[in-house]
């Protein structure tokens, strides 16, 4: 297989201008693409230092981050999002443009350009980058919020829009009938083509996704979901529409399945990676010398479209008669270009109208509107005041109920164990979400309206979606240690207080999760032995209360609570310590020293010198010089082990 070097070393670039953009935007509290495209300008060709010599190859690759973005949106908005903005989108979409051709053409007879060149101009600064105003939206929280659905819904009609203005863009001026018929074709193929296909797949996609949900494979559902959402991007392009607006209605299609969290939760990960790489490629086009050269055209491209979109974005929500403070938000949130306005300007140079300055001018006003527009979405609603923003923000994917829970229960895990806990649950009436990653499972609870989430536990989506932020309580049931693990650490992460109960089979394993956050984990095996021995202890007509206090002292010694003392309860038996100095037991297992069978000693902890804890030992655990051995056994029973003559130097 033949590499090219230089390939993988502008992707190291990339990748590290992006961790060295992002964490510069982190420390000054801006919004990560802020970071992003300042990292870009690093390693441009367009200025000193090392740089990316193969760009338009970036290009390509910074197209997969559009894609990913705009499915991963479409999984998280929802059809009923979508129509609640139906008509100031529809209607509020092409008025914008057209407001803002309007403006571009007053502004051509004040500086004396011509109004060919207004025109493009308006139409340039009219689109608003889908991908930044995404990223903006999904960082702070707000993509469910009114001003959010709106400002989304407005920029998807304007993607449809740019295939109506690249058309036009060859004979503007001298509109022929021919180029609108063009124009009625292309839009009528691309009708053809996509009603029947999102139809069909509406229909075909729940039971494949079902089929893949059942294996349990993560790379499955992962390769599924990058079938899904590049496969309809590249359907939507072929029918001469945008990449990002069939990924985003493919989206649409899976929010409506039971596994649309899942499905986010495998694609973030690889999405985030290439939005930084989008960003980056996006600050790799600047050229730093149009700020210098053209700063007279750069100056009039932000006015219009920072206080120009900012005033006509604002009017035309409120002629929606959204609210005032919704009304500021929508348009302060429109205020940059991106993507698209590159491909209409790229247009107007191809058909003669524009020159390269006004290209360039283009390229730069965009990287300055992403940074103005940054700084104005964390402003501007401190100044509005949070009491007037809408707080319709959590995200509740998944959950098909209307109203927000609160003090419920999180069962994670709906096998034997946690189908007992939610019998349980519902016998006393305590509210409770379900998550599952058994489909059958999660339709059957759904089917007598228990809540229910399709996905792994450990994922901050599934979380989410399960609304543990305001739980009163988590159960973890699931069987897999490590997830277990991951699980406990990222609840603790998602709400800090909430209180974990969790079960683990291997009792070493005990410790971690509590360590990661868990309030009490149970091992069922412990359990198993200490019921059996109150029975049999209680059968035998002992005293209770000594019954009691020895158990207590055997799941102290179980669990390796600090309990080098006697307690209350003469004759019951100790935990002590001791450190192996040398003797017989070294180099011995413990189903060679037989210490339970020849002094009724159990050896419940040993921890090595390097400090490797090893809990309830088997049989097979070697003891080694230097070891701590913590016995659970009568004083007289541990007395006999630790004589000289049986294991000298203990």
């Amino acid at each position: 297989m033949i590499t090219e070097p230089a390939l993988f070393r502008d992707l190291a670039y990339v990748f590290l201008a992006a961790v060295v953009g992002g964490a510069l935007a982190r420390l000054a509290r801006q919004p990560l693409i802020l970071g992003y495209v300042l990292g870009g300008l690093l390693v441009s060709p367009l200025t000193p230092g090392p740089s990316v010599s193969d760009v338009p190859t970036f290009e390509r690759f910074a197209e997969i981050g559009v894609v990913l973005l705009m499915f991963s949106l479409g999984i998280e908005f929802s059809l009923k999002d979508l129509m609640g903005v139906r008509w100031i989108a529809v209607i509020g979409g092409p008025l914008g443009i057209v407001l803002s051709i309007g403006l571009g053409l007053a502004t051509a007879t004040v500086l004396g350009w011509s109004s060919l060149q207004g025109a493009v101009v308006g139409m340039v600064v009219s689109v608003t980058s889908t991908m930044v105003l995404a990223r903006l939206l999904l960082d702070r929280g707000e993509l469910h919020t009114r001003h959010g659905r709106i400002m989304i819904g407005i920029s998807l009609v304007e993607d449809l829009a740019v295939v109506v203005l690249i058309i036009l863009m060859p004979a503007l001026g001298a509109l022929q009938g021919e180029r609108v018929f063009a124009v009625a074709k292309a839009l009528l193929t691309a009708a053809v083509i996509l009603v029947p296909f999102f139809y069909l797949t509406r229909r075909i996609l729940p039971p494949i996704l079902a089929r893949v949900a059942r294996t349990r494979s993560d790379e499955l559902f992962l390769l599924v979901a990058l079938a899904i959402g590049l496969g309809a991007a590249a359907l939507t392009q072929a029918a001469g529409l945008s990449l990002a607006l069939g990924a985003f209605l493919a989206g649409l299609l899976i929010n409506e399945s039971d596994y649309a969290h899942e499905m986010l939760a495998r694609l973030l990960s690889l999405r985030d990676a290439f939005i930084a790489l989008f960003f980056v490629t996006l600050g790799v086009l600047i050229d730093p010398r149009v700020v210098v050269t053209n700063l007279n055209l750069l100056g009039v491209l932000v006015g219009l479209i920072v206080i120009g979109n900012w005033a006509i974005w604002t009017t035309v929500t409120l002629i929606f008669r959204q609210p005032l403070s919704t009304a500021l938000l929508v348009g302060v949130g429109l205020t940059q270009i991106g993507e698209f306005s590159f491909i209409l300007v790229q247009a107007a140079r191809q058909a003669g109208h524009v020159g390269q300055d006004l290209y360039n001018a283009t390229l730069a006003a965009s990287l300055v509107t992403i940074l103005v527009n940054a700084v104005l979405v964390r402003l501007v609603p401190s100044w509005i005041g949070p009491a007037r923003l809408d707080g319709t923000a959590a995200l509740t994917l998944g959950l098909r109920s209307a109203h927000m829970l609160e003090g419920h229960v999180v069962l994670c895990g709906f096998g034997r164990v946690g189908s007992a806990i939610g019998e349980a649950l519902e016998t006393f009436g305590v509210p409770y979400v379900a998550v599952e990653t058994d489909p059958d499972i999660v339709k059957s609870l759904r089917a007598r309206n228990v809540p229910a989430v399709f996905g792994d536990a450990a994922q901050r989506v599934i979380l989410a979606a399960a609304q543990a932020d305001r739980a009163a309580l988590v159960i973890l049931a699931i069987p897999e240690n490590d997830r277990a693990r991951l699980a406990v650490q990222r609840i603790r992460a998602f709400n800090p207080t909430v209180q974990i109960l969790a079960r683990v089979h291997d009792v070493a394993w005990r410790a971690r999760l509590m360590e990661a956050g868990a309030a009490e984990v149970i091992q069922p095996e412990q359990e198993a032995a200490s019921t059996l021995i109150r029975h049999a202890l209680e059968r035998l007509s002992l005293p209770r209360d000594r019954v009691l206090a020895y158990l207590n002292r055997y799941r102290g010694a179980m669990e390796s609570v600090d309990a080098d003392r006697e307690g209350p309860g003469a004759g019951l038996p100790q935990i002590r310590q001791i450190v192996l100095k040398g003797g017989n037991l070294v180099g011995q297992s413990l189903g060679e020293a037989r210490t339970r069978e020849r002094f009724g000693v159990t050896v419940v902890r040993v921890t090595r010198a390097t400090g490797e804890e090893v809990l309830n030992p088997t049989a097979d655990t070697v003891l080694r010089e230097g070891d701590r051995l913590r016995l659970f056994g009568l004083p007289r029973q541990i007395d006999a082990l630790l004589q000289p003559r049986q294991h000298p130097s203990l």
